[in-house]
């Protein structure tokens, strides 16, 4: 103020305090809004707000609001006295948790009076609006007065506002013994806004004329803004290619930032602009028509985020209560039911438009993007259209249209086609941010060599420019001529300043305020080719340093965190719908828009994230996130309490959790499909073709009618049309359209957390590829039925080549799926503790196949390198032996279980050896004397046999000897296996193994230990040894403190033996058959466990191969004695297996690497062996 007074307008600020006031409202807003949601959740708002013992005293002070004063004399009644005795018991809470709350409502008392001052001001300057020319002005007045208003509204739909006041401040006073000095003021300001709409009225009355004028100077904009879409599409809005000879010129427009003003901030100036200065819309028809235009168009308008006002019934509710306003009441319930009935299709129409103007935007500038530069306007009109639309849709389909006499039609408010919409606008802010430098080269160079030029002759030539504005307007030529580009790196200033214009605009917002007051000696609105200069140039310096900035205020969705429901709807019907899959990207990263919604002045909503979520963040490669929960939605999840950040984290995460769910359940679907066609494949399956081909050549002669042949695998990709589509080629473009969407972008960026979509689907891969190996196994522990490993293989191929065709529409790394997978299926556990195909044919194999093994019904065929069944037929036996144990079913087993797979089924096989040798020494133990005896008398007759009969658990030893032998068979059986595959495998790695192991020297200086650790090597990769490198380590587990005991029981261990192989030939079993090479009992499976155990414990209890060596040979001269008694049996059962048994020394001399043929022909004659086998032979030919 002057001296004499009067208020002198440069000195008043009004662009400092609108630029700050707005952004206080913003944060008062948000405050009020989470107290609002608080109080309205039982849940959140404090507890001793719902409390059965506060609630009397809660309702007194309610009652009683303002008048909360313990001083009072009805305070002092016994009965008040009992009923607020509660709350002096806990005063220091109240206090506590309410301080917030009070303080808050004293912040927007304070907000009030700074805003009622500034309106006050501005009406005493007069101020002129027009959003045309003094653009910054104008929004940040109307802006201003909407958030206000909002404001106020919000502050009543707070249910328990006069409880929380009333109860701080009577805690206040039993504390401090006085109420607090903000109360007075605060408690009436409650009670004058219990009908807000009509204290603001009372308020606005005094500025209606610079409401008024500022709100009909959108006369020139609202409408040509809110055209239908035939009318854009008549214009060729946003089209690059209507005018092609122009598309290298810059977009223009006399009221530049007028053309991405989003319209529904225009509609909130209009509706509450006219509403509170409702006597405008008597005097002026350009009022009227903006009136109804705004009327039209909505049912519902936004106050903040998800609240709402049901504009027409506010509207009626106010102006029925002003005399002679009946007509516009009906004005208004006309307008409400054109709003219902045509805002919907209206609305519809438009979103059609813009989804293909989009498309082509993205499409044009995507190929060139060097138009981005003059075309950059189209992009921000574009996004600001779309953001409207799709905010409209929220708000009007969250909530329902009044009940009026015309019913709105549900599909006008249920766009499955909205994510298309999303998707064009994710991909327009892309560009902006891919081709950010480009832009800013553009406009740099615009700004220095035309904008500068321009605005330096428009400066020259005003008629009349005081001082302070010539200053302004000086440096803004100053520094748009300072502008240079510097060629090949980032642009700075020519000091190496980044770019910033925030000076240089709130100066054009300064000049704004000086040239828009009364008594200005320049005037604004008599220089328009002024203004219109200054708003181009000032978008041009947005194109510069706040391209973040604009894209935020065109295109920000941050109000899809309040509507999670429909967020979470729209997805849902994303992923049913296939042509719109490859837009669901578009969801999580709508996400990363939910932090613009926060304010500085509510930390809470940011700082406060759930740590049980939190600590469930996993980071993996680009940093991928596991979902806090897989079985509720994210509406469920959500709290009333707005913590924004983890809002926007959990939504993320469920997002790209759904898409690479889907994703994997349609691969799943695929590779199910596939294997099946691939089962078509195999060898059973041309049984049935065959059959009925033999059928066919016997009946060809005959009437009789023929069996239909039935369709060969490869029938189905045979068509007769290109226009039949089958479920798999639907399958495969929903796959493509997913796929699309995951490789949209290899990361997304959600408040300072990385997520990474293609991590997402790896790992859903990996589960599924997992579940699917282990559920193709089908194994029944009930049953004893399993699959059969080459079917099984045949179907992991089948799945693992759909799961490489993924390469093809993502990039994904699949061979990391497969060793991550696969390398966990050669352990007994997964990473999850699950058991694995390993574990369950290891399991099958021991518990299944090889008990069996012992009933008689399966032995061992040398000749056929398999168990076979034997005695029963192979079609009524739940396991047909030989299909799961010949050399191409143990390669199948080999190729799927690799070599650690069957490092653990050895292992697994030792296990049970070990087992069956410490029965075997406990045996010994038992019968230690008697074989000592017999091992020194072996060629006493007499003496051997007198002893002999003094042996307990004989048969038992032979039957176990023999379990170990089965046992070890089917270990060599695997190894020969593991070995073939190895050699296809790795043949080059393979042959430097083979030749280690043949020309390692077992020398004194390198001991057993080295010579161990070579046959280890040589098992792992299925070499057979001369010494079983697993059955020694088994069995050194077995090994005691006293080495020489451990010998003496190794060595009987082979006496007993020995001296027990002529009580095989009692047992009918044991008679050998020539087909098969072996013996029915499986006796012949003794050669290679008295081979195998020996070297193992000799081995570990002796001295090497030299005691190895001996011992066998004490062994054979026990064994040939022993046999060659049988020569001499007379009875008839003792000599019906005879030949059979002798053929078990001539087979434990082959299968041992000890033994030679003359040491056994210098202990058992070999004519006796011939003549053995002849008998053997005829006798089997006899049967």
């Amino acid at each position: 103020m002057s001296r004499t007074g009067q208020l002198i307008p440069s000195q008043q600020k009004l662009a400092e305090k609108l630029t700050v006031l707005n952004d206080r409202a913003m944060g008062m807003l948000t405050r009020i809004y989470n107290i609002k949601k608080a109080c309205g959740d039982v849940k959140s708002k404090p507890a001793f707000l719902s409390d059965k013992n506060l609630e009397g005293a809660i309702k007194f002070i309610v009652r009683k609001f303002p008048h909360v004063d313990s001083k009072n004399n009805y305070w002092t009644m016994p009965f008040v006295q009992s009923q607020l005795q509660q709350v002096n018991n806990i005063k220091g809470e109240i206090m506590k948790q309410l301080s917030l709350y009070y303080f808050t409502f004293v912040d927007v008392m304070d907000f009030k009076d700074h805003v009622s001052e500034l309106l006050t001001t501005m009406d005493a300057c007069n101020v002129h609006f027009d959003i045309t020319t003094n653009y910054d002005l104008t929004k940040g007045y109307l802006d201003l007065i909407i958030s206000y208003v909002s404001l106020m509204l919000l502050l009543a739909r707070i249910d328990d506002r006069k409880a929380v006041l009333g109860l701080y401040n009577y805690a206040h006073d039993l504390t401090h013994g006085k109420v607090d000095q903000n109360f007075a003021r605060l408690g009436q300001m409650i009670l004058d806004y219990e009908q807000p709409l009509k204290k603001l009225q009372e308020e606005f009355t005094p500025h209606s004329k610079l409401v008024a004028c500022a709100l009909l100077s959108l006369h020139q904009v609202y409408p040509r803004r809110n055209l239908p879409a035939e009318q854009w599409r008549q214009a060729q809005m946003l089209s690059l290619v209507s005018a092609p000879g122009q598309m290298l010129n810059p977009a223009q427009s006399e009221t530049m930032p007028c053309e991405y003003l989003s319209v529904e901030t225009m509609e909130k100036w209009i509706i509450f602009g006219f509403l509170l200065c409702h006597g405008q819309l008597t005097q002026s028809d350009s009022a009227v028509q903006l009136w109804r235009l705004a009327l039209s168009g909505n049912y519902v308008i936004t106050l903040f985020r998800d609240e709402v006002l049901y504009i027409h019934k506010t509207v009626e509710g106010v102006f029925e209560g002003i005399k002679g306003y009946s007509k516009r009441v009906t004005e208004t319930k006309e307008c409400a039911n054109y709003a219902v009935v045509n805002a919907g299709p209206f609305h519809r129409e438009r979103r059609a438009f813009l989804r293909t103007a989009l498309k082509e935007l993205v499409m044009i500038l995507a190929d060139q993007p060097g138009l981005l530069g003059p075309k950059a306007l189209f992009v921000f009109m574009g996004l600001s259209f779309a953001r409207d639309e799709v905010l409209w849709l929220l708000r009007h389909s969250e909530n329902p249209a009044p009940k009026l006499n015309k019913r709105p039609n549900p599909v006008d408010y249920e766009d499955r086609q909205l994510p298309e919409l999303l998707y064009y606008m994710e991909e327009l802010r892309g560009l902006l941010r891919k081709y950010n430098q480009v832009m800013q080269r553009y406009y740099v160079q615009y700004l220095n060599g035309f904008d500068s030029i321009v605005l330096n002759n428009l400066v020259q030539n005003l008629s009349v420019c005081p001082e302070d504005e010539s200053i302004i307007m000086s440096s803004f030529v100053n520094t748009m001529n300072g502008l240079s580009v510097k060629q090949g790196t980032t642009l700075l200033f020519e000091e190496g300043e980044i770019f910033d214009f925030r000076g240089m605009r709130l100066d054009w917002f300064r000049l704004q305020a000086y040239t828009s007051v009364s008594r200005a000696q320049l005037v604004l609105r008599e220089n328009p080719d002024l203004a219109r200069l200054m708003n181009t140039i000032t978008f041009h310096t947005y194109m510069v340093d706040s391209l973040d900035e604009m894209a935020k205020e065109t295109s920000d969705l941050s109000n899809f965190c309040f509507y999670g429901r429909l967020f979470e709807q729209y997805f849902q019907w994303c992923l049913e719908t296939p042509s719109q899959m490859r837009y669901s990207i578009s969801f999580p990263l709508i996400c990363s828009h939910f932090m613009n919604c926060t304010h500085e002045i509510c930390p809470e909503e940011v700082v406060k994230p759930m740590l049980s979520y939190k600590q469930n963040l996993r980071t993996a490669g680009g940093s991928t996130r596991e979902r806090k929960s897989q079985d509720t939605s994210f509406c469920d999840r959500q709290s009333k309490r707005h913590h924004i950040g983890d809002r926007s984290l959990s939504q993320a995460n469920f997002f790209l959790d759904e898409m690479a769910k889907e994703a994997k359940n349609i691969i799943t679907s695929i590779c199910d499909e596939q294997c099946k066609l691939g089962d078509q494949l195999l060898p059973k399956n041309a049984a049935k073709t065959i059959s009925i081909a033999i059928e066919r050549k016997r009946n060809q002669n005959k009437a009789k009618k023929l069996p239909q042949e039935p369709d060969k695998p490869g029938r189905e990709s045979m068509r007769r049309s290109r226009t039949d589509v089958t479920s798999m080629d639907k399958l495969y473009l929903m796959l493509t359209e997913l796929c699309s969407a995951i490789n949209y972008t290899p990361s997304i960026q959600v408040w300072e957390h990385t997520f990474a979509p293609r991590e997402y689907l790896t790992q859903h891969l990996e589960s599924r590829f997992t579940k699917a190996l282990v559920g193709m196994v089908m194994y029944n522990p009930d049953s004893g039925e399993i699959a059969k490993p080459s079917e099984l293989l045949n179907s992991v191929e089948a799945y693992m080549g759909v799961l490489q065709t993924i390469e093809n529409y993502v990039h994904l790394d699949i061979t990391r799926v497969f060793n991550n997978v696969l390398l966990q299926q050669t352990q007994p556990q997964d990473s999850h503790g699950d058991k694995t195909i390993t574990a369950l044919y290891t399991n099958w194999y021991l518990e299944v196949l090889l008990r069996r093994v012992s009933t008689g019904q399966i032995m061992f065929s040398p000749n056929r390198h398999a168990f076979v069944n034997v005695g029963v037929d192979p079609n009524q036996v739940a396991v047909n032996a030989e299909e799961f144990s010949d050399i191409s079913e143990l390669r199948s087993l080999a190729e799927l279980l690799g070599p650690y797979g069957m490092k653990f089924l050895n292992e697994s096989l030792m296990w049970h050896i070990s087992s069956q040798v410490a029965e075997l020494k406990k045996l010994v133990t038992q019968n230690k004397d008697v074989l000592t005896t017999l091992r020194t008398h072996f060629d006493k007759p007499a003496l051997m046999a007198e002893h002999f009969n003094r042996l307990r658990d004989v048969d038992n030893v032979l039957k176990r000897v023999t379990i170990v032998g089965v046992i070890l068979s089917f270990k060599t059986l695997a190894q020969e296996a593991l070995n073939d595959v190895l050699k296809k495998r790795i043949p080059f790695l393979m042959s430097s193994i083979i030749d280690f192991q043949k020309h390692f020297p077992e020398t004194p200086e390198n001991n057993m230990v080295r010579v161990e650790i070579v046959n280890e090597m040589a098992s792992a990769a299925g070499l057979p040894c001369d010494v079983d490198p697993a059955l020694c380590a088994a069995l050194r587990v077995q090994k005691s403190e006293n080495p020489d005991d451990d010998y003496k029981i190794a060595c009987l261990l082979m006496v007993f033996i020995a001296v027990s192989l002529p009580m095989l030939s009692l047992d009918s079993q044991s008679s050998f058959r020539a087909d098969l090479e072996g013996h029915t009992n499986n006796i012949h499976c003794l050669a290679k466990a008295v081979n195998s155990i020996a070297a193992a414990m000799f081995t570990i209890y002796g001295k090497g191969r030299v005691t190895i060596e001996e011992r066998l040979k004490e062994f054979l001269a026990l064994a040939s004695s022993s046999l060659l008694k049988l020569g001499q049996e007379t009875d008839k059962l003792a000599l019906r297996s005879r030949e059979s048994v002798y053929l078990l020394l001539d087979q434990i001399v082959r299968e041992s690497p000890f033994l030679t043929m003359d040491l056994l022909e210098s202990c058992f004659p070999y004519a006796l062996l011939r003549n053995s086998y002849h008998a053997v032979l005829r006798q089997d030919n006899r049967m």
